[in-house]
């Protein structure tokens, strides 16, 4: 994942800072929390599941979040962190590389938009933009919008009323109808007796060129990965994507589908109404 300018970081830290561990012999520095297939030499990341070990065979990271029966499958240059619970392990390190991302807090930077800035881009009524968004030229945004900071919305695209958009990048000739909301933090959090722990959702929602996305839509962001649409893949009204779901392209779903949490989807598939 390129870099995320959406959520304040904290950091670099130790391992020793983030793991309070006395096995742990490499005491080496991190800068961020990404998957297996994109993690860097600096960036710390995890393995959960079988499912995974070929990107785990494969990952550049130095330091794996794991258990005993899986660190088998991490290369030799990857130290692993034998924990019991790999994802609560991981949300804990998320939330402290990311201290503000396990909740949607209002964007304060919100204002009215300066048509000096965007001349090119027609606004409807009450519409709000958040700080370093960038609009596209001949893209429309209706009335009572509001588009968070950073959010980035490319050339002739159609946003329609009472939409929400945050945490998202946008391509071109992107249609977004009444009353979607695209880029909220998923359903995402580790039970805990008393008080459950929210897990951080850092990853973005990514819309490729002409896509189209119908009325009172949700689409979450991803939590560490993103949450993809492929180019010309239409979604109907009512349809709901969990975190770090990755359609194809020239796909067609129809109303009130729901996709569970990283959900995979290939090119031009068709999808009829209320399936999940």
């Amino acid at each position: 994942m390129p870099g995320n300018n959406f959520f304040e970081k904290k950091g670099p830290f130790m391992l020793k800072e983030l793991f309070d561990k006395k096995d742990i012999e490499k005491n080496i520095r991190f800068s961020d929390v990404k998957i297996l297939s994109l993690a860097k030499k600096s960036d710390i990341t995890f393995l959960d599941s079988v499912n995974y070990k070929d990107f785990a065979f494969n990952t550049k990271s130095l330091c794996c979040i794991t258990t005993e029966k899986l660190k088998k499958y991490l290369p030799k240059t990857c130290t692993p962190v034998i924990v019991k619970y790999v994802l609560f392990e991981l949300a804990r390190v998320t939330k402290k590389f990311y201290p503000y991302a396990d909740i949607d807090y209002p964007d304060k930077t919100l204002a009215k938009p300066k048509t000096s800035k965007y001349p090119k881009v027609k606004f409807c009524n009450n519409v709000l933009i958040g700080k370093n968004v960038k609009l596209g030229k001949n893209t429309i945004v209706g009335s009572n919008t509001i588009i968070e900071h950073d959010v980035s919305i490319g050339k002739n695209c159609v946003i329609g009323s009472q939409v929400m958009i945050k945490n998202s990048i946008i391509e071109d000739e992107v249609v977004i109808q009444d009353g979607s909301k695209i880029g909220s933090k998923g359903f995402g959090f580790i039970p805990l007796k008393g008080k459950n722990f929210r897990f951080p959702h850092i990853g973005r929602v990514i819309l490729k060129n002409n896509v189209e996305i119908g009325s009172s839509c949700t689409i979450d962001r991803g939590s560490v990965d993103d949450t993809v649409i492929g180019k010309n893949t239409f979604l109907d009204n009512q349809v709901h994507m969990a975190h770090n779901v990755k359609i194809g392209e020239n796909c067609m779903i129809a109303g009130q589908v729901g996709f569970a949490g990283s959900s995979t989807l290939g090119d031009n598939v068709s999808i009829g109404g209320q399936a999940g």
